[in-house]
C-alpha cells in the first residue's frame, strides 16, 4: 500500500447515502439508519478501491459561515431553515437524516476515524487545508465540483466524484476538468465565479455562460486578467466587456467565498488508518442494527 491520504467530503456523502438507500431496516426503537448503514457501505468501497494509508471524514462546522454570507448574501441562502443571530444558520436537512448525524459521528469514532472540522468554516475549507498541507498523494471524495479547484496533477491531488452514484465514481484529474469546462483545475474558481452556481446562491456574470467564461480564461489566464482586459479593451466582445464591468461589485466579493481556504489552524489528529476497536464497533452495530454494513467496514479497514 503506498501512502496516499483520503478526504471525505462527510456531509456530502451521508446526504446522497440517505437519499439512495432505502429506509427499510431500522434499529431496534424504530428509529433510521439507512444514512448510517450507506455511508459505512461508502466507506468499505473506497478503502477497497482506492487502499488510503489516512483517512480523514471532513465536517461542515459551519455550513454557512457568516464572512461568506456578508461578502455574498446569496450564499446559499435558498437552503436556510432558520436565520440565527449568535451562531450558524439552521440548514433544511430532513429530520430522519438530522437525528442520525450524532450516530454518524459515533461510527466514524469506533471505526477510528477522526471527524475533523473548523470554527467559522465549512468542510471544504478543512479540504483545502489538509490537501494543501499533504506531503502524501491525496483523495478528495465528494459530489461538490467545487472542490474541482484542488486539483493539482504534480501534488497527486485528484477528486473520487460521486456525482453519478458509487457504483460510476469517477477519477477527476486536471485532464478531465479540461475535457469537460475547457479550462483547468487551477482556473476552476474563476471560472465558477464567472458562470455562476445556481445550488450554491452564486449568481455568476449575467450573460457569461460556461463556454463565454472557458473562452474568457484561455484568452486572459484568470480572473484579474480578465477585469484588466475589460478596462484595456482586449478581453472578450464589446458585450462581454459590458456585463463584467456591471458586475463590478459581484467580483469583488465572490472569488473569496468561491475560493476554499488553505490555511486554518486545526486541532492535532491521527489520520493514520489504524487498528479498529472491533468490539465496540460491533456493540455499536448491535444496538443500532447497522449489520452487514458495519461488518463490511470492518474488514476493509485495518485488523
Amino acid at each position: 500500500m503506498t501512502d496516499r491520504l483520503m478526504l471525505l467530503d462527510t456531509a456530502s456523502l451521508y446526504f446522497r447515502a440517505f437519499y439512495g438507500v432505502p429506509d427499510k431496516v431500522k434499529a431496534a426503537d424504530g428509529s433510521s439508519v439507512n444514512a448510517v448503514r450507506g455511508l459505512l457501505d461508502m466507506i468499505a468501497k473506497l478503502v477497497t478501491a482506492y487502499e488510503p494509508s489516512r483517512l480523514v471524514a471532513c465536517w461542515d462546522d459551519d455550513w454557512r459561515p457568516a464572512w461568506r454570507v456578508d461578502l455574498l448574501p446569496s450564499y446559499k441562502a435558498h437552503r436556510v431553515v432558520e436565520a440565527v443571530s449568535a451562531g450558524p444558520d439552521v440548514e433544511e436537512v430532513p429530520d430522519p437524516l438530522e437525528a442520525q448525524i450524532p450516530l454518524i459521528r459515533e461510527a466514524l469514532a469506533v471505526l477510528g476515524i477522526p471527524v475533523v472540522g473548523a470554527a467559522e468554516h465549512e468542510a471544504d475549507d478543512v479540504i483545502g487545508v489538509l490537501a494543501t498541507r499533504s506531503d502524501v498523494p491525496v483523495d478528495i471524495v465528494t459530489g461538490d465540483r467545487d472542490l474541482f479547484q484542488l486539483v493539482d496533477d504534480d501534488r497527486g491531488i485528484r477528486i473520487v466524484y460521486t456525482a453519478r452514484g458509487m457504483s460510476t465514481l469517477e477519477l477527476v484529474d486536471d485532464a478531465a476538468v479540461f475535457a469537460k469546462y475547457g479550462v483547468h483545475a487551477k482556473q476552476y474558481a474563476d471560472f465558477a465565479v464567472l458562470r455562476g452556481d445556481p445550488s450554491d446562491g452564486l449568481p455568476g456574470v449575467s450573460g457569461i455562460g460556461e463556454k463565454s467564461a472557458a473562452a474568457l480564461l484561455t484568452a486572459c489566464g484568470d480572473l484579474d486578467g480578465i477585469r484588466a482586459g475589460v478596462l484595456e479593451g482586449t478581453a472578450g466582445t464589446p458585450a462581454q466587456r459590458a456585463k463584467i464591468a456591471a458586475a463590478a461589485d459581484y467580483l469583488e466579493v465572490a472569488p473569496t467565498v468561491v475560493r476554499v481556504a488553505r490555511e486554518l489552524d486545526l486541532e492535532p489528529f491521527d489520520d493514520r488508518l489504524g487498528p479498529v476497536d472491533r468490539s465496540a464497533a460491533e456493540e455499536l452495530a448491535e444496538r443500532w442494527n447497522l449489520g452487514s454494513s458495519m461488518t463490511r467496514a470492518l474488514a476493509a479497514l485495518p485488523a
